[in-house]
């Protein structure tokens, strides 16, 4: 599903680095991984690289074989909206809209029709347990909450790929360790592969395996 195949990167400038240097791995379908590294080391960069947000100086990121950074900003676009699903340490939940249409939000960019997103949109929120929440605003819900409708948005479309950036940054240990239990299984019963990036060890035994980013590797923890 993913290959990214010797991936270099660097920032010019006064305080020019190389972050990435030659990184290669893969996942396939249902394939849930951590990726770990100190601060600054690049696994933020990694990701928005994957996503097509940034693009490599060499190496190539392919989706279902489609090279990513090949394709014009419009098709890199529609291919991340269709694709792909994305999980923030800030929720980035829009305080106007209800649950039930921040959720829906990836369907209507896909032009799905009322009824199937109406659909689609009740059994996510089912799946994180937020059922009865629908027609809550932002405001009236806890951090641990605002973080499951984060994830039921980034699931809701089906995508391929997800994406967690450091996804319970902002939550105490308790919320953090449901949050981190409902992500893993909801990517599991979508049956997308995941990665998630995160500082924290206790996050990073919740997927399948764990790997160590440096500036010159991507490798297996030990």
């Amino acid at each position: 599903m993913l290959s990214v195949r010797n991936l270099s990167k660097s920032f010019s400038g006064p305080r020019a680095k190389s972050v990435l240097q030659d990184i290669s791995f893969e996942l396939a379908a249902g394939d849930y991984i951590a990726v770990m590294g100190e601060s600054g080391i690049g696994k933020s960069t990694l990701l928005n690289i994957i996503a097509g947000l940034d693009r490599p100086d060499s190496g190539q990121v392919l989706v279902d074989g489609v090279e990513l950074s090949a394709l014009g900003d419009d098709e890199a676009t529609r291919v991340r909206r269709e694709n792909m699903g994305f999980v923030f340490q800030a929720f980035h939940i829009l305080p106007y809209l209800t649950v039930a249409q921040n959720v829906a939000l990836p369907l209507v960019l896909n032009k799905i029709g009322n009824k199937m997103m109406n659909k689609r949109v009740a059994a996510m929120l089912d799946a994180v347990k937020l059922g009865d929440r629908g027609e809550s605003l932002p405001r009236e819900l806890s951090g641990g909450e605002m973080q499951r409708v984060a994830i039921a948005r980034a699931l809701v479309h089906k995508p391929r790929l997800v994406f967690a950036d450091e996804p319970t940054g902002n939550l105490d240990p308790e919320s953090a360790g449901d949050v981190l239990a409902l992500l893993r299984d909801c990517v599991k019963e979508e049956g997308a592969a995941g990665i998630l990036v995160t500082h924290s060890s206790a996050a990073a035994k919740t997927a399948d395996r764990t790997y160590v980013l440096t500036q010159k590797s991507l490798r297996p923890a030990k």
